[in-house]
């Protein structure tokens, strides 16, 4: 290891005391093993079976890790090349491909549950699993998104013995697991003669050109695509009312505006037919059957603001009935809604009745202040919107915090690319910061997959979805990993990296102290410009932390008014400058926090 990376890992360790913290605490996390190989070693971090039993835990207890499991660990090489019986759904196996399988599993997710257990993880949102279509022109249906057959998992990934395996071996660690779930379109099989030809098989659209989205009143008007389904491919579809082109809205091609974003074909997807009440009957029982068969503890659900409300009012509730009538009182569900204003996002939350949405919201405000500098006033409008999701089963305190993901890109991306041009040193900071707001800021921490071993990426889509067992593809290895000298041509489950180390540090102090998981927001102080951003967190029996952000690369101060004449620290993160400073009086308190840092402290 350099002299240059050994530097930048050692300065980036936190102090985890929960007693107060001296500038110089260095951290030290003993975990378990991730084989039987070696012997187990005492865990020190409270974790998942520190925790309240799954099946009585609420959402806000929780720490996600989000993962594709087809570029997390293979534990079964004989399943690489898909399905051995059905064609549509075999190949597209190459490892050196980024578009392509690469031989991640469900059986390979189990073996590495104990390194997601000692980072603190208590739920595991899994990429979609059911059976897709392998391939779609060029690339493959890795990512789960292409679903053909509702009732089996794709074969690239296991069996459902294999996914039922994994969800006892998680709840034996009292551990959730989360389906991502799609009902807004299936895999690209019904074709348009105008587009596609007679036999759906051709290309007669110009250039990169869709095919032209065809509005509603036009249709009304009787201007209408005609529906081909190539030979051959007339059932690919289970359950079999999904192979009907009566079920879909054959308008065309979404081009991502009006009404085109609700009834156009995502990406070319078959864009189902969400307002008809055969279609809602019919998705809430393909959905109220995998929880009766595989008993998952909730579902991500996916392109949800391109599915009408009406739609979610009536699904979201049914399901959650039906898993309560299973056994599963805290089943929870949480939409992607694809926009970072609470107006939108609470649309699903309240009129949808859908329990919480990803809050697209919280990562804009932290893209905004630590990687464009803007003042921590971002913050504030943030929460100002928070009373937006309020009634009467949720609040902003439900909402899924998150810094960067599969389809935007990671944050050490936005980071590495910005045009500030920070350091590594920065690039460290900044992040660990980044995702301490994520912990302790309202709302529940998802980590994405290798956000804790210093992936960065090239971008987004493709370019952020690398191996964390090892790669074979070069525009995944030629990056230059954060605060570690591996590459993702190794396998990257070291449990010492300093990522790995915070995040469980976060997660253990977020475990343990309940107003940062149920304490009212409310703002204390921010600024236009970089520098600090203060806020509490109180119960309802008064048990408040006081929670403050630095932003700059300078050490900042602030002065806010004190309801207590004590305050303990029980987290103030180490760097190498020094210079965490408590200072209480009758009727102030004075923080100072060193650069890009931040601390937590407790009323007593």
């Amino acid at each position: 290891m350099s002299t240059l990376k050994k530097s930048l890992i050692a300065s980036s360790l936190v102090c985890l005391s929960l007693t107060g913290c001296s500038d110089d605490a260095a951290v030290t996390n003993v975990v378990a093993q991730d084989t039987v190989a070696h012997s187990p070693i005492k865990q020190t971090l409270r974790i998942a079976k520190d925790t309240v039993n799954y099946l009585d835990r609420d959402i806000q207890d929780d720490v996600f890790y989000f993962v594709m499991p087809d570029r997390f660990a293979n534990g079964n090489t004989d399943n690489d090349l898909g399905s051995k019986t059905l064609a549509i759904s075999a190949g597209g196996f190459d490892p050196s491909a980024k578009g392509m399988y690469h031989g991640g599993d469900i059986q390979g997710l189990e073996q590495k549950l104990p390194y997601l257990e000692s980072l603190g993880v208590t739920a595991i949102w899994l990429t979609p699993i059911l059976r897709n279509q392998a391939m779609q022109g060029s690339t493959s249906g890795y990512h789960g998104y292409w679903v053909l057959d509702f009732t089996q998992i794709d074969p690239h990934l296991g069996s459902n013995d294999d996914l039922k395996s994994l969800i006892k071996a998680a709840h034996d660690k009292n551990i959730k697991i989360f389906f991502d779930i799609i009902t807004n379109h299936t895999a690209d099989v019904i074709k348009y003669t105008q587009c596609h030809g007679d036999d759906g098989l051709q290309w007669l659209v110009k250039g990169d050109e869709d095919c032209p989205f065809i509005p509603q009143a036009l249709v009304d008007a009787g201007q209408s695509y005609t529906t081909v389904i190539p030979k051959g491919q007339e059932s690919l579809k289970i359950p079999a009312w999904l192979n009907d082109p009566k079920y879909y809205h054959n308008q065309g091609d979404s081009n991502w505006v009006g009404e085109s974003s609700v009834r156009g074909d995502f990406a070319g997807l078959d864009d189902v037919n969400t307002n008809d009440p055969q279609v809602v009957a019919g998705m809430i029982d393909i959905f109220t059957h995998l929880i009766s068969e595989f008993k998952p503890d909730g579902f991500r659900i996916d392109t949800v603001k391109h599915v009408n409300t009406e739609f979610w009012s009536q699904f979201a509730p049914a399901l959650v009935k039906h898993a309560k009538s299973e056994g599963i009182e805290k089943f929870f569900m949480f939409g992607e809604v694809y926009d970072s204003t609470s107006k939108v996002l609470s649309e699903y939350t309240t009129k949808g009745n859908m329990q919480s949405v990803l809050d697209f919201g919280f990562q804009s405000a932290v893209q905004q202040s630590l990687v464009d500098q803007n003042g921590t006033d971002v913050f504030s409008a943030l929460f100002a919107g928070d009373s937006d999701y309020k009634d009467h089963d949720s609040d902003a305190n439900q909402l899924l915090n998150f810094t960067g993901n599969h389809d935007m890109g990671r944050f050490s991306y936005f980071l590495k690319s910005s045009e500030h041009n920070y350091d590594e040193h920065q690039i460290i900071a900044r992040n660990k910061l980044a995702h301490a707001m994520m912990y302790f800021m309202r709302g529940v921490p998802i980590i994405y997959y290798g956000d804790e071993q210093g992936f960065v990426g090239d971008g987004n889509d493709q370019a952020s979805r690398q191996d964390m067992m090892p790669s074979k593809v070069a525009s995944y290895n030629d990056d230059d990993l954060i605060a570690t000298d591996a590459t993702t041509a190794q396998d990257n489950f070291d449990r010492s990296h300093p990522f790995y180390q915070a995040f469980a540090h976060y997660a253990d102090l977020y475990h343990q102290e309940p107003a940062l998981r149920y304490g009212q927001h409310k703002t204390l102080y921010a600024q236009d410009t970089p520098g600090i951003f203060a806020l509490s967190r109180t119960l309802v029996d008064g048990e408040q932390v006081v929670v403050v952000f630095n932003t700059n690369d300078n050490a900042e101060q602030v002065t806010l008014d004190a309801n207590s004449k004590r305050y303990k620290a029980i987290y103030q993160a180490k760097t190498a400058q020094g210079g965490h400073q408590l200072d209480v009086s009758d009727k102030t308190l004075k923080i100072a926090v060193p650069a890009l840092s931040f601390a937590v402290y407790k009323v007593i």
